[in-house]
């Protein structure tokens, strides 16, 4: 019972970082499921990767509902979105070709190491805090950085917004359109790497309920509690400030390394 209520809070609490965050699930996703997993002998072995295929599954509903929802809304620029998105969608291939070659421990230290380049990079950067001139992306940072950011965010399972987000606004895009766009920038990561993780983790976990790696139980609470906290903020959360909104972002991604951090 007390594990249904973890992810059951996990998952609201994705859905709300999901509209307010971009974070579609990997950041609140794997550390919880991480610990879960971590608890049970069976799979212990296979936390991380457990925890990583099931997030980008989880950021597949999540991600593709808000997503479709901006589109309607006619919040989402396809200047903005391409042609990143393409070669986000190269490098997520990449990225989940390598995840089923390197082993747990080494997924873990990299989605910490990942964690503590991006919180310092919004610290120590000029222009995350207090935005700048909008700036228009150029070619070697939509080929290079599209390509980068898909093959770590598949690798680790984290979308990629954490690295979209600080990339925009760097740029000069204010934080509702760095996670307006951050969103379906997510979803080539998600489709990718939840397909590469079910496939290579086929009849790797000697229980009933998983595709592959994915937790098909906890996919499904995720995703139910998730749209309803995607609903929940829509209609009760109000607009933050700009700067906050950066801050809050900053704070959020220092709690998820500190989660991930505690054994």
């Amino acid at each position: 019972m007390n594990e249904i209520v973890i992810i059951a809070l996990a998952g609201f609490t994705t859905g709300i970082t999901t509209v307010l965050f971009g974070f579609g699930g990997g950041f609140v996703v794997v550390p919880f499921v991480y610990q879960l997993m971590l608890r049970q002998p069976a799979i212990a072995g296979n936390a991380m990767h457990v925890a990583v295929a099931t997030s980008t599954a989880v950021m597949i509903f999540n991600a593709g509902w808000v997503s479709y929802r901006n589109w309607r809304a006619g919040r989402l620029a396809a200047q903005t979105l391409f042609p990143l998105l393409w070669f986000i969608a190269i490098g997520a291939v990449v990225g989940s070709c390598l995840a089923g070659i390197l082993s747990e421990n080494i997924v873990r230290a990299l989605f910490i190491l990942y964690m503590l380049a991006t919180i310092s990079d919004c610290l120590l950067r000029k222009g995350f805090f207090t935005g700048s001139a909008r700036r228009r992306l150029s070619l070697p940072v939509v080929t290079g950085g599209g390509v980068i950011i898909g093959t770590i965010a598949a690798l680790l399972g984290v979308g990629g917004s954490v690295m979209t987000v600080p990339l925009l606004r760097r740029h000069g895009y204010a934080m509702q359109e760095c996670v307006s766009a951050s969103n379906p920038l997510s979803l080539p990561v998600a489709l990718c790497g939840a397909v590469t993780y079910a496939v290579i983790g086929w009849h790797s976990i000697p229980l009933s309920g998983f595709m592959g790696f994915i937790s098909l139980k906890i996919l499904g609470l995720l995703v139910l509690t998730g749209w309803a906290g995607i609903v929940f903020s829509r209609r009760a959360i109000p607009a933050v400030p700009d700067v906050w909104y950066a801050r809050i972002y900053v704070l959020l991604l220092c709690l998820v390394l500190l989660a991930m951090l505690i054994q």
